[in-house]
């Protein structure tokens, strides 16, 4: 799930972006223009929290309706996305919490490049989140990105293969297999009683 569904066009989250910021905020094609949000938030606090507000929601519900897809399905290894993870308080619903870390210079010139935009613009961006560097105090595992993308490449099949490593009991349980390992013991005991008290 990515941003872009929860605010594509006639989306409850489009919708309430389009009633609050007005219609100068479309494209010609009535899309969300998203350069120009991210230009009104990240120099807004007080706006890019209203935003936060109207999308946190939608966000939420996305993020959840994915995860139980996969788990149904069956994934042993779900990986999410979240750049306001410790924000939103969604890092206590994830383990192990991943950092991308990358040193302040290199973020500028990336967050520069990547979005066409001022120095000034990559720095408001970068500070209206929480520092990079206490994400990477509170996080489990950290991925350093300043290097090439092969080095990031590497470190990311290190920690796949980290967290694919066999489940503790504990971890086993919340697993798919655990949880209907538990329903079908809980359903057999039932059963057993019953017959037991007949």
């Amino acid at each position: 799930m990515h941003l872009q569904n929860v605010v594509q066009k006639g989306t409850g989250g489009w919708k309430k972006i389009v009633k609050t910021f007005g219609n100068d905020i479309l494209l010609e094609n009535g899309e969300i223009d998203r350069a120009l949000l991210g230009q009104i938030v990240f120099s807004d606090p007080a706006k890019r929290k209203l935003l936060n507000r109207l999308l946190a929601p939608h966000i939420s519900c996305g993020i959840f309706w994915e995860i139980l897809k996969l788990w149904v399905k069956g994934c042993t290894v779900i990986s999410v996305d979240i750049p306001l993870l410790f924000e939103t308080k969604m890092d206590r619903w994830t383990n192990p919490v991943v950092v991308v870390w990358v040193d302040p210079k290199t973020q500028i010139e990336r967050l520069m490049l990547r979005n066409g935009c001022s120095e000034e613009q990559a720095q408001n961006r970068i500070s209206a989140q929480l520092a990079l560097d206490w994400k990477k105090s509170e996080a489990d595992i950290v991925i350093n990105n300043s290097g090439s993308l092969e080095d990031t490449k590497e470190q990311f099949r290190e920690v796949l293969e980290q967290v694919s490593a066999p489940l503790t009991w504990k971890e086993r349980m919340r697993s798919r297999d655990g949880f209907l390992s538990i329903v079908m013991c809980t359903a057999a005991g039932v059963l057993l009683a019953q017959k037991n008290l007949l």
